[in-house]
């Protein structure tokens, strides 16, 4: 009898065994599972602050607007309605660093102007289509200047501050 009892305690406490093996394993991955989700929990708080960061020094500069320092004046051809034409621009630009990029490139700036209006039908500046036209153009042309000299800087619009043909 003391034979059977041994074998009925030797049962009892193998499974008492591995009852207590299976708890620790759980309660090891539990206690894995928790630091692993936590220090997860705190690289994606990181990244999110590492983001908003990004997305605050993205922030757009201050628009400022810059006037060509001489009005454009322009002799059309002969045997055109119109003998001369005054224009005078202000740009509304990106940032003080694009003013000083275009104050230092004026010369340059001011001739392709020029060449550009120079070339246009002077019956088709008295629209408002080709006046738009030709804003059009010479946006396209500042911006190509810009980005060949300095290879940034922002010009948003041309305005027309005054645009006189007699």
């Amino acid at each position: 009898m003391s034979e059977v009892k041994q074998e009925g305690e030797e049962k009892k406490s193998s499974k008492k065994l591995i009852i207590i093996i299976i708890a620790a394993v759980v309660l090891l991955g539990g206690a894995g599972g928790a630091a692993f989700f936590f220090m997860k929990g705190d690289a994606s708080k990181e990244e999110k602050v590492e983001h908003v960061a990004e997305e605050e020094s993205a922030v757009p500069s201050e628009k400022i607007y810059f006037e060509i320092s001489k009005p454009i004046v322009i002799d059309f051809p002969k045997g055109s309605a119109v003998k001369h034409g005054r224009i005078t621009l202000s740009m509304l630009v990106e940032g003080a660093e694009t003013i000083e990029v275009l104050k230092k490139n004026e010369p340059m700036i001011r001739n392709n102007l020029l060449m550009l209006i120079g070339a246009q039908d002077s019956s088709v500046l008295n629209t408002r289509e080709g006046k738009e036209t030709l804003r059009k153009a010479m946006l396209d042309d500042v911006t190509a200047v810009l980005k060949k000299m300095a290879g940034k800087g922002q010009v948003e619009e041309i305005f027309f501050t005054s645009f006189v043909m007699q």
